[in-house]
């Protein structure tokens, strides 16, 4: 632990919530198993991120959308104890419902000042079915959610790249498009050990980042692929 006047380095929490679209079309083509399946296996990768740097301590939840949002995990958990139980898929994409709702958790409080950056990852195959926009601004209206680290997984070719764009805000992020199961686990991964790394890293380590971003966001996998045969959605 890094020494500094006083004592130990504390331990700065780090919230890492899944936003996950749970509406009827995710049931076609099996992508919500896909998705719960995804999860799951990222969690072993997740909790050796984590142990990596000892001053983040990651907390996991996740937050589900269809007809009206829910917290599926509501409790901020210790990624060392979290565990995931599969989602179902129903109803419509009340994206805007959900948003609106992470924005309240993202207050101070229940939120502290002395936080790292949350990461928030939207994964959705489709388009906002109520006021999306509303729920975004006052997601952005709070600091926490300005600040957070924003990654969107697109589940298929009818999910909306202009809505998830939205939600990340940044030019030079892009979308993740996942058009087969391969592809949803190769992002999952990704958005669990290498965004989640850059997050956790001590801010004294963070230089040169462009205005409005305060986490250095790593190389993603390609967000586009080729059309091929296992391109089921």
């Amino acid at each position: 632990m890094a020494k500094r006047p006083g004592g130990e380095l504390a331990t700065r929490p780090l919230h890492f919530i899944w936003i996950a679209d749970c509406s009827g079309s995710m049931s076609i083509d099996g992508k919500i198993q896909a998705l719960n399946n995804a999860i799951r296996e990222s969690l072993p990768h997740m909790r050796s991120v984590a142990d990596e740097n000892p001053n983040a301590e990651v907390l996991v939840r996740a937050l589900a959308f269809s007809s009206g949002a829910q917290w599926h995990v509501s409790q901020p958990t210790p990624v060392d104890e979290f565990k995931w139980n599969n989602l179902a898929a129903d109803g419509v994409t009340d994206l805007g419902r959900a948003l609106t709702m992470l924005a309240e958790q993202l207050r101070i409080p229940p939120m502290t000042d002395r936080a790292l950056p949350p990461v928030l990852v939207l994964i959705s195959d489709g388009e906002p079915t109520d006021e999306f926009t509303h729920g975004l601004q006052m997601l952005m209206a709070e600091p926490w959610g300005k600040k957070a680290v924003r990654i969107a997984i697109a589940i298929g070719e009818d999910a909306n790249l202009d809505v998830l764009q939205k939600f990340i805000g940044h030019s030079e992020i892009k979308p993740l498009q996942a058009n087969n199961p391969e592809a949803l686990v190769r992002h999952i991964k990704w958005v669990s050990t290498a965004v989640l790394k850059s997050a956790s890293a001590p801010a004294s380590q963070v230089t040169g980042l462009p205005p409005d971003q305060n986490v250095p966001i790593p190389t993603p996998p390609s967000a586009a692929y080729p059309q091929a045969a296992d391109d089921v959605w």
